[in-house]
């Protein structure tokens, strides 16, 4: 079974949404998405690419699936 590679526009609209996600239900993570690593450029004109973008979809459901569970642990059940 081949996996499907996702492409820079799929990537972005789920960034989105889960951007949209954390600010609608979870405001108070939202002082974190702006200072995340992924979000701060260690070169003068950062490459948005596949990887960069990979890397800050997963930095953010990492944070709010660590945030869903520790303020509610029984969403893990």
């Amino acid at each position: 079974m081949a996996k499907i590679m996702e492409t820079e526009k799929d990537l972005n609209a789920k960034i989105l949404k889960i951007t949209m996600a954390i600010l609608e239900k979870y405001p108070e993570l939202s002082e974190y998405l702006g200072e995340m690593p992924v979000t701060i450029p260690d070169t003068k004109i950062p490459e948005i690419n596949i990887t960069n973008l990979r890397a800050y979809y997963d930095s953010l459901t990492s944070i709010l699936e660590n945030y869903i569970l520790e303020h509610n642990p029984d969403s893990a059940k």
